[in-house]
């Protein structure tokens, strides 16, 4: 086929009325399928259901501090799971706090406090005139409710495969004192499946912002879902706690990671690693918040993983189950959308998304018309900061949840709705 863009009028029209045809066999099948979020599939989810059980083999729930995991108390985290989501986390015990099941509640959390009572003794935000986020795009749309929540503003900044771009936050950060954060995913980001580079990370620990109280928001929520083995070194992430204390800037970065996706995604363990002082302002407020966390839950995990091995070995049953899924994305959308012209997407190695990237002015009439057609798709411009994507461009596909044969009708659907919208857009431009 040629390009969409090489048809004139007649035979774009030509190509509408074959589409339309298509829409209508599709829309006889009373289609109602979900595919607008990155949830884990039953099979994923059945993994792990051992975990359930992993309990019943142990005599008691008796740390080896001696630690009774059923009462109150161990603020932080046992050392048990510390150990385990340290190794995971790539970071020092001392660094490591264990929270609850989700690591969006303790990121909320920590930016609650900052709120409400600053960091590390400096003005709390609700005090200040304004306070702004940059927001890497396309990105996290929960990341960005919890600045819309507080009225935080944000501004874009715009993704490569190698990361934001670093230029543009070096000069936001060091001239504007009123930029207090940044959120990032580093490892196979939402929604490009993009990883950021040694020099991108690098140069994030190098930040000299204007703002004492800046911090990176580092999101670690992908670190371990990869689709292939990593085999090269250029597949694995700078460690940014590290590498802030290598330049004394230890300070900057609170990281963030759970268990979710790996397990069970309601019922997991979060964690924050983060430099000694930062662990200390954040624990002068927990230790008020909670007397500790659910560590039956805590231990119920160490013995389930065991160890950093146990996580690995388990998130290679993780990717058999979606490297199918995501493959047959890629395939699907090469042999209908290649030769448009028009349209682009990743190709990512891990996480839970690819994104999908519309000609300009038609994504939110594509999500319309699959959701007409019985499919589901998140909504146009979630993945940009007040839902409002500038090119109304990108679509986020999240393959994990529905089965191969789901999948496959849900993707006839969308290239079939892309191509018709596409078309549309090119006729009306005539």
């Amino acid at each position: 086929m040629s390009s969409f863009l090489d048809l004139n009028k007649e035979e774009l029209q030509v190509l509408k009325c074959d589409l339309e045809k298509e829409l209508e066999i599709l829309k006889k099948l009373n289609l109602k399928l979900d595919m607008s979020r990155g949830k884990p599939c039953k099979e994923q989810l059945d993994l792990s259901m051992d975990l359930l059980s992993v309990l019943d083999k142990h005599s008691n729930l008796i740390c080896k501090d001696g630690t009774d995991c059923r009462n109150y108390g161990v603020l932080g985290g046992i050392e048990e799971a510390k150990e385990l989501l340290a190794s995971f986390m790539e970071n020092r015990i001392e660094n490591i706090l264990i929270y609850g099941n989700s690591s969006l509640n303790v990121m909320y959390t920590i930016l609650m406090q900052a709120w409400v009572f600053g960091i590390m003794g400096s003005t709390p935000w609700c005090k200040l005139d304004e306070v702004k986020f940059l927001c890497p795009v396309p990105g996290y749309d929960r990341h960005f409710a919890i600045c819309e929540e507080f009225g935080i503003k944000m501004i874009n900044i715009p993704m490569s495969e190698t990361g934001p771009d670093m230029d543009m936050i070096e000069k936001y950060v060091s001239s504007d004192e009123s930029i207090k954060g940044i959120w990032c995913i580093p490892k196979y980001s939402n929604p490009d499946g993009y990883t950021y580079s040694d020099d991108t990370v690098k140069r994030f620990a190098r930040l000299k912002p204007k703002a004492k109280d800046f911090r990176i928001f580092w999101d670690n929520a992908y670190t371990v879902h990869h689709l292939y083995e990593e085999k090269e070194k250029h597949d694995h992430i700078i460690e940014i706690l590290g590498e802030c204390e290598k330049v004394n800037n230890p300070d900057i970065v609170y990281k963030f990671a759970s268990t979710s996706k790996i397990c069970f995604p309601g019922s997991g363990i979060a964690s924050l690693a983060a430099s000694t002082e930062n662990i200390k302002d954040i624990k002068k407020h927990l230790k008020i918040q909670t007397i500790g966390y659910d560590k039956v839950n805590q231990l119920r995990h160490v013995y389930y993983f065991k160890n950093l091995l146990g996580i690995k070995s388990k998130m290679l049953e993780h990717a058999k189950i979606l490297r199918p899924k995501f493959e047959l994305v890629l395939k699907t959308f090469d042999k209908e959308l290649s030769d448009t012209g028009i349209v682009r997407w990743t190709k990512p190695k891990g996480g839970y998304f690819i994104s999908f990237y519309a000609m300009n002015g038609t994504a939110k009439d594509i999500v319309k018309k699959c959701a007409e057609l019985g499919v589901k798709l998140t909504d146009a411009g979630a993945s940009y900061p007040y839902h409002n994507d500038p090119d109304d461009s990108n679509i986020r596909i999240a393959p994990t949840y529905p089965n191969i044969e789901e999948l496959e009708i849900a993707l006839n659907v969308f290239t079939t709705c892309v191509k018709y919208v596409t078309v549309e857009k090119l006729l009306s431009n005539i």
